[in-house]
């Protein structure tokens, strides 16, 4: 009866069972525990009849578990072993389908900039940083004349900072007081502090000399003119929209106007026969041909003082400007950067006085202007964007964020331009020490028999130099820039870079000289120039 019993159960719980080495052992335990469960169930009761056979069934897992063999593993497989031991990157490298080569993609954006390549002008930038001229240290080096950068008036700055840096910074642009770090190291309005835009428009009035007022709610402060100009191509003109730009006209503008922009420019090209001066036939001329181009002009990009040739637009042209702008529905952006480094006898009169004088429609005229020049501080990257226009200067506003100025170096200036006795002192030795090296590099050229245009502002002279190319074109005058840069070693900017429909024609920036350098830079330009008139 027993076992009868056993063969039933085994029976009722085959087919729920795995098979294995396991389930057999299951199995075996069960027939040796069920007849037990059954004895003493019928004489010991039932605590007994529980107890027993539970505790002998898992006492015989035990024994089955100690005494059992071990399977033996299979043999390690070659293939695998192999691909364990190579390295993490070789075996993705084996494991990916896709592979590796296909070069990352950057933006067409991006190609188009890196495929532009350099001018002569950047050019002649990247080799004087590779070898500078030093007097003492290096001076077989590239003079520096490519670059309008005012070094002569470093000295009075660096004065300045030595005596009022620390406490300037520290006190968060006040002349005195406690230390403030929340000024310096907090969040600030991304367009720039009220204080500094009221320092500023004091600046710019006195720099130029005139009795017109700028008023600081009409400001945008950003980090330097380029982004100036570049926020405003942005607010005035769409992808593929264009400005006319008077040539010969600065090289980044080629840059600044057009890279991220997308805005196209269209030159208006400006004769010696007229001293470069700007002609409202040819503007008009090239307002139309854009038309015909289908391109919608949105404005025109004037410098005053101009650059590269350093003279000053009058105000009768400055009024036939704005009225040229109204005529034809577009705007005109005034680069006046070099406003406060006039050096001539010559009235520089600023775009905003003539819009002020009468009633004009305001809200198409804007002005940059920026620290670098007139107070000598391009690293510190100060631009201005002056305009009437509402929605100009809400774009500007939310635009400055990305490019801000940082607010030490905020706090630092407001108390420089807020030292009344200082900027008095500053502007006008400024002035003075431009005006004489202007003469004085000017007359070492002409006694070389290179002429320059009359220029009343600006770093720079326009030189005249068609007599030194061997053939009346961009061909020879990028041959005698190359003699110059690599023979002479003078980095100055041909006009080609400037658009100059002339050949022949140089820029020479001569405040980074000092005047014991003017005879060496004569003398290296005297040793070229022997050899191109030479048969």
């Amino acid at each position: 009866m027993t076992w009868t019993r056993s063969s039933e159960s085994d029976k009722d719980s085959g087919p729920t069972t795995t098979t294995g080495g396991g389930a057999a052992r299951g199995r075996t335990e069960m027939r040796v525990i069920v007849p037990l469960q059954g004895v003493v169930q019928g004489s010991g009761g039932l605590v007994l009849g529980s107890v027993i056979p539970c505790a002998l069934f898992y006492l015989l897992q035990l024994y089955f578990k100690r005494h059992r063999s071990e399977p033996t593993p299979p043999p390690p497989s070659p293939k695998l072993t192999e691909v364990s031991e190579l390295h993490r990157s070789l075996s993705r490298a084996h494991l990916s389908g896709r592979g590796s080569s296909a070069p990352a993609c950057v933006s067409a954006r991006a190609n188009s900039i890196v495929k532009s390549g350099d001018s002569p002008y950047h050019v002649g930038l990247k080799r004087v940083s590779e070898d500078p001229y030093d007097e003492l240290s290096n001076p077989d080096g590239v003079i520096q004349l490519g670059l309008a950068e005012n070094k002569f008036s470093l000295d009075l700055a660096r004065d300045w900072f030595t005596e009022n840096a620390k406490d300037s910074i520290l006190s968060g642009g006040g002349s005195s007081g406690p230390l403030s770090m929340g000024r310096i190291a907090n969040y600030q309005p991304s367009d720039g502090l009220v204080e500094l835009k009221v320092a500023v428009a004091g600046f710019m009035s006195q720099a130029i000399e005139r009795s017109i007022s700028f008023n600081p709610s009409q400001m945008v402060l950003v980090a330097g003119a380029t982004p100036a100009i570049e926020i405003l191509s942005f607010c005035l003109a769409d992808t593929g929209n264009a400005f006319l730009v008077p040539t010969p006209y600065y090289p980044s503008f080629d840059r600044d106007l057009k890279w991220r922009t997308g805005v196209e420019i269209i030159p208006v090209p400006c004769r010696s026969a007229d001293n470069f001066n700007i002609s409202l036939s040819a503007l008009d001329l090239a307002f139309d041909h854009g038309k015909k181009r289908g391109l919608k002009v949105r404005g025109i990009v004037i410098s005053n003082p101009s650059n590269p040739v350093g003279n000053l637009l009058s105000r009768e042209m400055l009024y036939s400007l704005v009225d040229f702008a109204r005529e034809k529905n577009i705007h005109i952006i005034s680069n006046e950067i070099f406003a406060g480094s006039t050096h001539g006898s010559e009235e520089f009169v600023t775009l905003a006085e003539i819009i002020d004088s009468e009633d004009l429609n305001r809200d198409r005229v804007h002005i940059v202007y920026g620290l670098s020049k007139d107070l000598c501080l391009p690293g510190f990257k100060v631009g201005v964007i002056y305009s009437s226009n509402e929605n100009v200067l809400a774009a500007s506003k939310k635009l400055s964020r990305f490019s801000s100025i940082s607010a030490p170096t905020q706090c630092l200036i407001i108390s420089m331009l807020s030292d009344i006795r200082f900027m008095q002192k500053f502007i006008q030795t400024n002035r003075e020490r431009l005006r004489r090296m202007y003469i004085t590099f000017v007359a070492g050229l002409k006694q070389l028999g290179i002429e320059c245009i009359q220029s009343s502002g600006g770093f720079y002279c326009w030189a005249d130099m068609r007599g030194l190319i061997r053939s009346y074109s961009e061909k020879g005058e990028l041959e005698l820039w190359n003699k110059l840069l690599n023979i002479a070693k003078i980095n100055v900017t041909p006009g080609s870079s400037c658009h100059c429909i002339e050949p022949g024609w140089f820029r020479c920036c001569f405040t980074t000289l000092t005047e014991n350098d003017i005879p060496v830079v004569m003398e290296r330009i005297r040793k070229v120039s022997e050899t191109c008139k030479s048969p």
